[in-house]
């Protein structure tokens, strides 16, 4: 008999802020699919276990398409009938709108190019880790660390000017945090939207060496433009801006990793994909079907609403030994932190070049950094953010 869960868990266990919800978990002991109901009544299916997910992800019978999610699992939006995706917004599209607007960036993220941003990336890195240093010795390790390389690195790479970087953050930070109310989000988001079209025009005006000004040359409009800029820049700064501080609460948390890290740099890059399988920032998907499809012995009918937990496949004990430890010496990797299928985050080797660089030049300058306060008092980010995270992380060291 099929497992039920009453609805879809969003409380993570206190003193467990790495952990998915203890609720997610039982889920997956139960088998890898589940039976959910949604707020509306909506009988879909939350999806677990890694076999099943990956699969999913990569099966063009489940649909992304923005006017297909009708049905939200803890929000009944009632007769409200969803628009399709902006124009250029890609992640929420299908075949061949997907492809139209992803095809002339793949090879602007090539392992190659973003590799060749690594002097640049230690430059930034060097910047605000100076920064810090003069500073201290307390720091926020959010807006002195993590949020600041992420961004100026996207928006170089974009083009944004370097003054408009604050107040650019500041919108982005409002409508992925999960935290504003309807209004101010929808303000942030209305500002960002007209800010890219101003950037756009910009760049078709007087073109400069960046992203943005490259994809003018083309058949793509002003409107299609913004929303592809709007997903590269919401995606290339928050998503490895919560990985950069939640990463460094989790080694600071797991003293013997730390240490290993610190004294191995051989150690960097699995440590990097260790830590995006542990903590599994972008904890969930969300797909409809397009026609009925056996999946794990379970028929899912045509336009049923799935939920594919990332942070349980990631943690699912028949792909992963142990998996609820960080273990920085792991061998067993393909986790699905960056999703997978065409979907696949089109910066991950943007965001890999980021960890790689920022995380032991911070643990090497600082070799005494510790919390500042007791761990159950570091802020987190609410489950109804997008991309789970710290709000702060104060830290302090030796001087």
């Amino acid at each position: 008999m099929v497992y039920t869960v009453p609805t879809l868990p969003t409380t993570r266990q206190p003193g467990c802020p790495f952990d998915p919800p203890k609720d997610l978990i039982e889920a997956r002991e139960h088998g890898p699919i589940s039976r959910l109901p949604f707020a509306d009544g909506h009988q879909g299916w939350l999806i677990t276990g890694y076999d099943l997910v990956r699969s999913v992800l990569a099966d063009q019978r489940f649909s992304s398409r923005r006017e297909l999610m009708r049905h939200h699992p803890t929000i009944d939006y009632g007769e409200i009938e969803v628009p399709p995706a902006p124009p250029g917004e890609f992640l929420l599209m299908d075949e061949p709108q997907h492809s139209r607007y992803r095809k002339p960036l793949v090879g602007k993220f090539t392992v190659r190019r973003m590799r060749q941003l690594t002097e640049r990336v230690e430059q930034v890195t060097a910047e605000h880790l100076d920064a810090m240093e003069k500073a201290g010795p307390t720091a926020d390790l959010v807006t002195a660390f993590a949020k600041p390389i992420p961004a100026v690195i996207i928006c170089e790479l974009l083009g944004v000017p370097y003054e408009d970087r604050g107040s650019f953050q500041d919108n982005i930070d409002k409508f992925l945090g999960g935290e504003v109310g309807d209004e101010e989000l929808f303000a942030a988001y209305t500002a960002t939207q007209q800010y890219l079209a101003d950037l756009v025009a910009a760049k078709r005006a007087d073109p400069t060496d960046d992203v943005l000004s490259d994809l003018t040359d083309s058949d793509l409009t002003d409107e299609e433009l913004r929303g592809m800029a709007l997903i590269l820049l919401s995606a290339g700064f928050d998503t490895t801006a919560n990985m950069l501080a939640l990463g460094t609460f989790a080694l600071l948390r797991n003293p013997e990793q730390l240490a290993a890290l610190r004294a191995d740099p051989t150690l960097t890059d699995n440590a990097v994909e260790e830590l995006l399988r542990y903590l599994s920032v972008a904890k969930q998907f969300q797909r409809v079907a397009l026609e009925d499809v056996e999946l794990g012995g379970q028929t899912i009918k045509a336009g049923t609403t799935v939920i594919l937990s990332l942070n349980t496949a990631n943690r699912d004990p028949e792909r992963f030994t142990d998996p609820h430890v960080l273990d920085l010496r792991r061998q067993n990797g393909g986790h699905l932190a960056f999703s997978h299928g065409i979907h696949q985050c089109l910066g991950q080797q943007l965001a890999r070049v980021e960890l790689r660089v920022a995380l032991p030049a911070l643990i090497n300058r600082f070799p005494t950094l510790r919390l500042a306060v007791p761990a159950e008092e570091v802020a987190l980010r609410p489950e109804t953010a997008d991309i789970y995270g710290v709000k702060s992380l104060p830290v302090t060291w030796e001087v």
